[in-house]
């Protein structure tokens, strides 16, 4: 909140600034605007930027902690789901049968 205020007041004193720049008698409306940009809008712009650091951080963090715990809840309610049947053999945790019985020779 306070940032704001601060952010608010710099870009008056710019938006002054340029206006004195653009009225006097040798300045420019390009020197006023160049003003604008390079006292005002640069500097606020990296300063917000660089003060929302920490806030972007937390919210990265918070999205991947509900991203794991997602995934952990979906692991443990695979892991308590009874297995379907699919027809297909091994399937269900059992061993394995040989596909060919052995065939003994008669004697």
């Amino acid at each position: 909140m306070f940032i704001h205020l601060v952010v608010i007041g710099w870009l008056y004193v710019v938006v002054m600034m340029a206006v004195a720049e653009a009225t006097n008698t040798t300045g420019t409306v390009l020197g006023a605007i160049f003003t604008f940009l390079l006292y005002g809008l640069a500097p606020v712009a990296l300063v917000v930027y660089l003060m929302g650091t920490p806030g972007r951080r937390r919210a990265i963090k918070q999205r991947e902690a509900e991203a794991q715990e997602a995934a952990r809840r979906a692991a443990a309610e695979a892991a308590t789901k009874e297995p379907e049947d699919s027809g297909l053999p091994d399937q269900r945790g059992e061993a394995p049968a040989d596909a060919v019985p052995p065939v003994r020779k008669e004697t």
